[in-house]
């Protein structure tokens, strides 16, 4: 077999798909990427440079499709060289973001064209809306239909899609729900497991271990759509109530989803000058950092708080469960697909501060009340969302099912 595949942070969702691929008897794997990565032996990596974003004056509405077809030429050019050399795949798997799809179908007609789903962007029922007292104006709407305008382009020219969630799939529109795969990346719960002798370092020499009123917030940056005003504004309550509790903030001070504050450099600063100054030594901001000392983190952790306006769900929620750290989440609908209040986790409003430093100290006066719902969400995790025995065999037959020109499974009841 030999499959393309096609991301521009390559090889984003398919770090664990990738390897998996390569090392099958028969088959090739080649990638298209627009950046360097190191890839397993055998595979090529093809390159390409990102473009400009659209200039002005090209129609705002129209922005997203120009950036999207600046991109997808480039990867097309890629894709007709390997034409020209003789790798025709037998499927494509493409994530659909960023517009990388769009012309593969026309380089390759005969070739099934897999979509990585991730988003489709809605006026109502998402993240835009959300916020109470916010309704969504006429502008966001067409705001948000600009950014479809090139989704549609790749989904009509698609053959099938793989998203992570159930609630992710439902955001797609519904003549191509039928044609998608719900099937996670997935939690390597090898990895990601429990270690009651685990230790984790602050940068200031002091160690955290098991049993510390340890409180958790990670984000690959500080913003509004991962919480974070939320979180901070439950800070000083809950620093007032529990003395003798650390909370350690994992992320970068950059902006990956909205608009950066308008009044400070960063939403951290912005917080900050909202809160009033916070003891720093009891409040730690780390940044971002290496991936087994975040695993290290879930593991002293007394509770992980995950807040989440409804948006992709983060990678960070399901390592925290795997490694039996109990999460208190937001209830909004990517996170309730996974936690359910009371029985693998707890849940709280999104906005809501108040409640949210109430619940932290409750789990923190008394932690091992709360045993049976972090061996819960481990469990969670293992049955639905574990890479070697669920998610990876499932993105494997989804692939061989479209080689071979079948319909491959949904999962939906599984998922």
């Amino acid at each position: 077999m030999r499959v393309l595949l096609v991301h521009p942070n390559f090889p984003g969702q398919y770090a664990h798909l990738l390897p998996a691929l390569a090392a099958r008897r028969g088959t090739q794997v080649v990638g298209i990427g627009a950046r360097k990565a190191p890839v397993p032996d055998g595979v090529t990596l093809r390159v390409y440079e990102p473009p400009p974003p659209a200039p002005d004056a090209v129609h705002r509405s129209a922005r997203p499709t120009h950036a999207a077809a600046a991109r997808a030429e480039k990867v097309a050019a890629h894709a007709l060289e390997l034409r020209r050399d003789g790798f025709v795949p037998d499927v494509i798997f493409s994530h659909i973001g960023w517009g990388d799809t769009l012309f593969l179908k026309d380089v390759f007609p005969s070739t099934a064209l897999l979509l990585y789903a991730e988003f489709f962007y809605s006026p109502t029922g998402a993240d835009v809306g959300f916020e109470p007292g916010r309704p969504t104006t006429v502008q966001d709407a067409v705001r948000v239909r600009g950014l479809n305008m090139p989704l549609l382009a790749s989904v009509q020219a698609s053959d099938w899609g793989m998203t992570p969630t159930r609630w992710q799939r439902a955001r797609f529109p519904d003549w191509f729900q039928d044609r998608m795969s719900v099937v996670h990346e997935g939690i390597d719960t090898a990895v990601c497991r429990p270690d009651p002798a685990a230790r984790f370092t602050l940068p200031d020499g002091t160690v955290l271990k098991r049993g510390d009123e340890v409180v958790t917030y990670v984000a690959r940056n500080l913003e509004p759509y991962r919480g974070f005003p939320t979180f901070m504004r439950a800070l000083p309550a809950l620093l007032a109530a529990r003395p003798n509790a650390r909370v350690v903030i994992v992320g970068g001070n950059g902006t990956s989803y909205g608009a950066p504050p308008q009044n400070a450099a960063t939403w951290r600063e912005a917080m900050l000058a909202e809160t009033g100054p916070l003891d720093p030594a009891r409040v730690h901001f780390l940044g971002q950092i290496p991936h087994p000392a975040l695993h290290a983190l879930f593991r002293v952790a007394s509770v992980h708080v995950y807040l989440t306006l409804p948006f992709v769900l983060s990678w960070s929620v399901l390592e925290a469960m795997g490694c039996g750290t109990l999460i208190l989440g937001s209830a909004t609908p990517p996170v309730q697909e996974v936690i359910e209040d009371g029985r693998n986790g707890l849940l709280t409003d999104f906005f809501d501060h108040d409640a949210l430093a109430r619940r932290i100290a409750e789990v923190l006066a008394d932690p091992r009340r709360f045993d049976p719902l972090r061996q819960a969400g481990r469990e969670t995790i293992k049955a639905r969302y574990d890479l070697r025995r669920v998610c990876l065999p499932r993105q494997l037959a989804v692939l061989d099912a479209l080689a071979a020109r079948r319909r491959p499974a949904t999962y939906l009841e599984n998922a």
